[in-house]
This record gives C-alpha cells, sequence and structure tokens, in this order.
C-alpha cells in the first residue's frame, strides 16, 4: 500500500498532467458527497447543542452551549464525520470502479495502451481526496454551528448576542487548522485504502463486492484510529 502511495504521488507531479481526469475525481469525491455531509453536519450541531445545553444547565452555563458545539465540530466531529460519510460513499465506489476495471482487464489493457494505471487512475483519486476533504470539513463545520445556534437560540431561547459572543471568544484559528489537518490525512487515507483494495481485486464479480466492502471497514476503522493518534500529537 505504501509502495503504491509513493508511486502515485511521484507520478502526480510527473508530466503529462490529466487536469481533466482529476477535476472529475474532485467533483465525485466533493460535489457529489455535499448533500450528505450537509445533513449530517446540520443534524450533529442540533443534538450537540441539545444534549450539551441539558447538561450544562445544571451548572448554571448555558452560555457555554455555543462554543461547546463549535470546538466539538471544528477539532472532532466535522473531519470525523465527514471522513466517514465519504468512506462509505465515495470510498467504495471507487474501489467498486477499480476492481470491475481489474475484473474486466481494462487495467491490463491501459497497459496495452502505453498509459501507466497508477498515474491514469490512482494519482487522481489521492489527489482529489486529499484536496476535497478539508472543503468538505469546513462545510461540516459550518452548517453543524449553524445547526446549533438555530436549537440554541430559536428552541432553547439562549440570548443570541451572547451565543455569538462565547462562541467568537472560545475558538482559536489552531481549533479550526487541527481539525483540517486532520480531513488532509483522512482524504489520504479514504482514497489510498480504496485505490488499494480496487486495484488488487480479483475473484471476478465477488471479489469486487468484497474490496468494496473491505474499503469501507478499513477506512473507517484507520480514520479512527488515525484520528486518535493525530489528536494526540495536535494537541
Amino acid at each position: 500500500m505504501f509502495i503504491m502511495l509513493g508511486r502515485a504521488l511521484a507520478y502526480a507531479f510527473t508530466p503529462p498532467f490529466k487536469f481533466r481526469n482529476l477535476f472529475r475525481q474532485m467533483e465525485f469525491v466533493g460535489v457529489q458527497s455535499l448533500f450528505v455531509v450537509v445533513l449530517t453536519g446540520s443534524f450533529t450541531g442540533m443534538v450537540m447543542a441539545l444534549q450539551s445545553f441539558n447538561a450544562l444547565k445544571r451548572f448554571g452555563a448555558e452560555s457555554l452551549v455555543g462554543p461547546t458545539v463549535a470546538l466539538s465540530m471544528a477539532r472532532e466531529l466535522g473531519p470525523v464525520l465527514t471522513g466517514l460519510m465519504v468512506t462509505g460513499r465515495a470510498g467504495s465506489a471507487m474501489a467498486t470502479e477499480l476492481g470491475t476495471m481489474r475484473v474486466t482487464e481494462q487495467i491490463d489493457a491501459l497497459f496495452t495502451m502505453a498509459l501507466n494505471p497508477v498515474k491514469y487512475l490512482v494519482s487522481p483519486r489521492i489527489i482529489a481526496g486529499i484536496v476535497m476533504l478539508p472543503v468538505l470539513t469546513v462545510v461540516t463545520d459550518f452548517v453543524g454551528v449553524v445547526g446549533g445556534y438555530l436549537v440554541g437560540v430559536k428552541l432553547l431561547g439562549i440570548n443570541p448576542g451572547v451565543y455569538i459572543g462565547r462562541t467568537v471568544d472560545f475558538v482559536t484559528v489552531s481549533d479550526i487548522m487541527n481539525g483540517l489537518t486532520k480531513s488532509v490525512f483522512f482524504g489520504l487515507i479514504i482514497s489510498l485504502i480504496a485505490c488499494y483494495y480496487g486495484f488488487y481485486t480479483s475473484g471476478g464479480a465477488e471479489g469486487v463486492g468484497r474490496a468494496a466492502t473491505k474499503a469501507v471497514v478499513m477506512g473507517c476503522v484507520c480514520i479512527l484510529i488515525s484520528d486518535y493518534l493525530l489528536s494526540t500529537l495536535l494537541s
């Protein structure tokens, strides 16, 4: 897997460049994941606001609901939930597509056409994952904070000025950057695992299904493990 990563990154910066292929993968990973990311982020922010309000109310600290939601989304929930959602949607699709190309010998045909399959198929997907995961994480963080604001202010009656003021006071740029740094690694993990299992698929249609399942399971597990390691390093 690490050999594939090294070759894919090396080929990504070696001409000729296939920008159309790269933009197509970025659209697939980023734009087509927007709906599920917005849905997940907004409802997570709303639940966070509701639960944190019930807990903080016991200590008379309802004004800290805003910072609690924003910090949770920026540092932890935003990048992790985005990574898990993209793994389920885009990671499985990548593994299925490459696996189908492998079992139908389309990847072997690329060799006969003097095309490098790693440069043509793997490099754009890995670059797209690294670039688009931080973008999707920003969207998740934003809709999560908006969802928390709607529940905290409109439903639970927290003063809007206090809610926003407290959030601005407590959330720093480093909190947001920590989350975005995690999302870069998550994008790399998702795309690399999906490409690896798809590229080396064997066993016909059944093998394609196994490759997609392995890509999703391993992707989710690696995201959770790397989240702990990155949280330790960045704290």
